[in-house]
């Protein structure tokens, strides 16, 4: 057996390949930029095969970057986003654009399902919310609006599930991707079929995956995958986890004390339970491959507002260099330094994919005499805010967790002084996991308890997982925040309302 496991992540932006050895030290990295199609208003689509090569480079310049051999990989594993839709032929491959989770082109038929109390009956089925990205929403779309995919369905997959058909054929998934996608029923971990029954989506049940363990074995590279990514035909592949659950694992987040929060292209907030919560019923919950259930509260409204202002006003449309853009960075984080604990009156609303009850993107209560650092405050207070928001609903009734430290990850990890503002404005201890790729080393962490180099996938987590630094709140930098929180609710209800009326006077 080789002394070293590769864990992949396909997220919303980047698509990472990272080279763990069995103790968690990361060994090499190597990202590829995930293109985002936007072939109609509201659609959020990904190809494919595009996805495949961009992981498939990343695996050969992970090893090049290493120098380790292709023999010394133990195992392989993938971890990608939650949700959205893959779907696959009876040979593995792709009848449609992938279609990723801050897809909004089922909003309608949602709120068909609200209107007539549908959704009300299926979301107790499958124990947590119906939205347009859910991969259940997205079944129902298809079928009324392109039923020719329905024909040549064979299989349903997910992001993960897709790479892991590419290197070894296998297209099973898990349970926290089949949890995540609103197909099961979370208590039993099996298909919520009732649901489909009753949504009029028996079609596609016969076309839904076997779901197994994260942590298992469930085939071997290929021939054809070995000459595409540089790895030794024969190399284990284990199954994997949607990346929410595997950025959890590599956090260390193994009970209720610890809140996982990711700050990346969503604002995912998360906590552990011995049994599913049922008295306020979540954005999404799964069953967690350690036992117990893992209930989360989300939305498209993280760091990947930043990387827009960034990459789209400060970079001007992405004229920069790429090695320059990573300045632009520093110097976001620099002006936010300046101004640590002097919030000034603005607010930014951090809904450029999307806001609470179609509430919109902005930047509110500017003067003249505003700098750049006071804006750059106001854009990374706006987005802990929205996670705040998530993290009320999560914190509330009579079943939720009652944490006392924070887990985080995601693009906001790497910044300190964002770190710092998340302790302020949460009021709790937040602490940073040593390694810079969560997704992939969660789902390293399955490879390597898979294959036998730890005991259990709890004792694979212990070992691989560290924190690397902690920062804690401030409570007198957290009151000045806190006193625009209020505010900050009060508009984004007044926002959503007003872009709904104008709406329907246009």
């Amino acid at each position: 057996m080789g002394n070293c496991v590769i864990g992949i992540d396909a997220g919303g932006t980047m698509t990472k390949a990272a080279l763990f050895d069995f103790s968690g030290q990361e060994l090499a990295c190597a990202r590829r930029k995930n293109v985002m199609r936007f072939p109609h208003p509201g659609w959020t689509e990904r190809d494919p095969d595009a996805m495949w090569l961009a992981a498939s480079e990343a695996m050969q310049e992970v090893l090049a970057l290493s120098g380790r051999a292709a023999g010394d990989v133990a195992a392989v594993s993938v971890a990608g986003y939650g949700s959205g839709l893959y779907l696959l032929d009876r040979d593995g491959n792709p009848v449609r654009p992938g279609i990723v989770s801050t897809d909004t082109r089922a909003a309608a038929l949602v709120a068909e399902w609200q209107a007539a109390g549908l959704a009300d009956q299926i979301e107790p089925m499958i124990q947590q919310r119906v939205w347009p990205g859910q991969s259940l929403a997205l079944l129902a779309w298809l079928q009324r609006h392109e039923p020719e995919a329905l024909d040549r369905t064979f299989r349903i997959s997910f992001c993960k599930d897709f790479l892991r058909t590419r290197l070894c054929g296998d297209m099973s998934t898990d349970p926290t991707d089949a949890g995540i996608g609103g197909l099961i029923d979370v208590t039993r971990g099996t298909y919520a079929t009732d649901a489909l029954h009753l949504l009029g989506l028996d079609a596609w049940i016969s076309r839904l995956p076997e779901i197994g363990p994260s942590d298992q074995v469930v085939g071997h590279i290929s021939a054809q995958a070995a000459a595409q990514t540089g790895l030794r035909e024969g190399t284990p592949v284990v199954r994997g986890a949607v990346d929410v659950t595997a950025a959890a694992m590599a956090s260390g987040v193994t009970q209720a004390s610890q809140m996982s929060v990711v700050a990346g292209t969503f604002s995912i907030n998360s906590t552990l339970h011995t049994t599913p919560r049922q008295t306020v019923q979540p954005f999404l919950q799964s069953p967690f491959p350690l036992g117990g259930y893992l209930a989360t509260e989300g939305a498209a409204t993280s760091a990947s507002n930043l990387e827009w202002l960034v990459k789209t006003v400060l970079a001007h449309g992405g004229t920069l260099p790429p090695d320059q853009q990573g300045t632009l960075y520093d110097m976001v984080n620099a002006a936010v330094q300046r101004k640590a604990g002097q919030p000034r009156e603005a607010l930014f609303f951090p809904f450029l994919f999307g806001g609470p009850c179609g509430a919109p993107a902005g930047l509110l209560g500017l003067t003249a005499d505003y700098s750049f650092d006071d804006v750059m405050l106001a854009v990374l207070e706006g987005i802990v805010f929205a996670h705040k928001i998530e993290i009320d609903r999560l914190l509330s009734g009579p079943d939720a967790a009652t944490p006392s430290v924070i887990r985080l990850a995601g693009g906001a990890s790497r910044s300190a002084v964002w770190s710092d503002m998340f302790a302020d404005i949460l009021g709790l201890p937040v602490e940073v996991p040593a390694s810079s790729e969560l997704g992939a080393l969660g789902v390293a962490i399955c490879a390597a308890a898979g294959v036998g180099a730890h005991p259990s996938l709890a004792a694979a987590i212990a070992a691989m997982s560290r924190v690397g630094r902690r920062h804690e709140p401030d409570a007198q930098r957290g009151a000045a925040h806190l006193a625009k929180y209020p505010r900050y609710v009060a508009v984004t209800q007044a926002l959503a309302g007003a872009w709904a009326q104008g709406g329907q006077n246009a």
